[in-house]
């Protein structure tokens, strides 16, 4: 038995699909599994809420495979890295006790010897926790994920389709390598048949193409048939430019802030030999292909 949550999000959502699709028994797990039910009437949700431990051991209940897409970093919520660290230990601890084999989750790629943003740095520190009081951990990571309802796609899509010119700040020219939603999902569904080696097994996941993020607006204004003008200067911090997409775009300045704190790092696969050993037969397709594919969602 397969239980997925963060059923209701852009990547949690796919992969129920996707599992459906491969005549598997996924079970929807969030906050409102009625919502789950009328998204997925071929399933039965259950309810789950990772800072109330006593909604996991039912939910978590002949469970094999778990798939972690919890995340705090969400409107209103203060202090998400904080939220995150007591999610991923009440989830992890309880996963152990109830005889769960497998967690797979889905964290973000950066170089753990630097000084990472919050949401970076949170990200693999629930991987670390998950791994250390759980069951046995594989862990995907990646950087932007292009799909229609992602939250970081759709802060590139609001900027290139409202604004004709802008004011952009240094760290749109760091290196990224973000990876289409249907290359993702597909790594994540390989992942649960997938033997592990140890409590830990990280494998990094990236697209074809290595791209900055105004290289990324230029794409898809070109696509869009838009011209569009940026305008670099090196003063616009993140802060300012969390104002900035907050006002401009449909990603909330709570959201936007740590996620454009997170460009500031590049996000490029250092190490991509455990990809191409455990999954050969998943070729990510490039920035333009994944681009297409989500304006089609749009």
């Amino acid at each position: 038995m397969i239980l997925v949550t963060g059923a209701s999000g852009a990547i949690g959502s796919r992969l129920v699909d996707r599992l459906v699709a491969e005549g598997a028994n996924p079970i929807p797990a969030g906050r409102q599994p009625e919502a789950l039910r009328e998204r997925f009437p071929d399933t039965e949700p259950r309810a789950i809420d990772a800072l109330r431990p006593e909604t996991l051991p039912r939910a978590l209940e002949g469970i094999a495979t778990l798939y972690y897409f919890i995340h705090s970093m969400e409107p209103g919520a203060a202090e998400f890295d904080e939220r995150d660290r007591a999610a991923a230990l009440n989830v992890a601890r309880s996963a152990r006790a109830a005889g769960v084999q497998r967690t797979i989750y889905l964290g973000g790629l950066g170089d753990e010897e630097a000084t990472l943003s919050q949401h970076l740095s949170s990200r693999h520190e629930t991987g670390q926790i998950l791994a250390d009081e759980g069951p046995p951990l594989l862990e995907f990571r990646a950087a932007m994920v292009v799909g229609a309802q992602s939250a970081s796609f759709r802060m590139l899509s609001d900027l290139v389709h409202r604004l004709p010119a802008m004011v952009v700040p240094r760290w749109v020219e760091t290196r990224s390598q973000p990876i289409a939603i249907a290359d993702a999902v597909s790594y994540l569904s390989a992942g649960r048949q997938i033997a592990l080696d140890g409590g830990r097994t990280v494998v990094e996941v990236g697209g074809a193409d290595v791209i900055t993020y105004r290289e990324m607006m230029e794409t898809l204004a070109r696509v869009r048939g838009k011209r569009r003008v940026m305008v670099g200067v090196p003063l616009l911090t993140p802060w300012l430019s969390s104002l900035w997409c907050g006002l401009t775009t449909s990603v909330p300045r709570s959201v936007a802030r740590p996620l454009i704190l997170g460009m500031t790092h590049e996000m490029v696969v250092r190490d991509d030999g455990a990809a191409r050993t455990m999954f050969p037969e998943i070729q990510p397709m490039g920035f333009a292909e994944a681009l297409r594919r989500a304006l089609e969602g749009e």
